[in-house]
């Protein structure tokens, strides 16, 4: 090996080490779709110089989680619209009948354990940070449909869930009020459960709860 190809490993190796990092922080939601991605300060974070920076996001710019555009620079690429609306829409329907399915045989314990997530959400809200307060929410949503007696209803929710984290998108992260506004609707559904509401009441808060955040992002995507 010479010494030119050392030196190139080397760079090649901190741009790996910049890739996973990125990668790492767009999967988990810490940077979200929108964030832009500042090479001067994420190699300082890393303690490498800008090139191996720039080579990262322009792998993952192939890979279509980064955009770049002129004069903003490199960013977290935004959701399709069209895909997230449509999943979104469909999971106010099944989860919204899940949750109503579910009521009459969610344990007091599961009850509970719901109520003490909106806590820890409305707590998030004095130091808001989407990715967590991202996490809590679908924690929350899992409680309530969780013993849902019919498995194919349940599938169908488990996938719409699976195809937002798919997406990488939440609302939250561009409309932080939104979230305020969350656990107040959580709590009004909590209510219904204490109360053992008819299902038809609870399918239609579930329901709008879920449409309400669309029709947030919706409205933040075309003001």
């Amino acid at each position: 090996m010479t010494a030119g190809d050392a030196v190139n490993g080397t760079a090649k190796s901190k741009s790996q080490i910049a890739y996973h990092w990125i990668k790492a922080r767009i999967d988990d939601g810490t940077f979200s779709p929108g964030y832009r991605l500042v090479f001067g300060q994420i190699a300082q974070e890393l303690g490498v110089s800008t090139v191996p920076v720039r080579e990262a996001v322009r792998r993952l710019e192939a890979e279509g989680l980064v955009t770049y555009e002129h004069n903003i620079g490199a960013q977290v690429a935004m959701a399709d619209e069209s895909d997230y609306q449509h999943t979104m829409q469909t999971l106010a329907l099944v989860e919204g009948y899940a949750a109503a399915l579910a009521a009459p045989s969610l344990p007091g314990e599961a009850l509970d354990q719901a109520k003490g997530l909106n806590a820890e959400l409305t707590a998030c809200l004095d130091n808001f940070e989407p990715s967590r307060f991202t996490a809590l929410n679908r924690d929350f949503h899992r409680v309530l449909f969780g013993t849902c007696p019919n498995p194919q209803v349940l599938d169908l929710v488990h996938r719409g869930w699976n195809r937002l984290a798919g997406l990488r998108t939440s609302t939250f992260s561009f409309v932080p009020g939104r979230a305020h506004e969350s656990v107040q609707e959580h709590q009004k559904i909590l209510d219904l459960f204490d109360r053992n509401a008819p299902a038809g009441e609870i399918e239609l808060a579930v329901r709008e709860h879920r449409l309400t955040t669309l029709e947030t992002f919706l409205a933040w995507r075309h003001p």
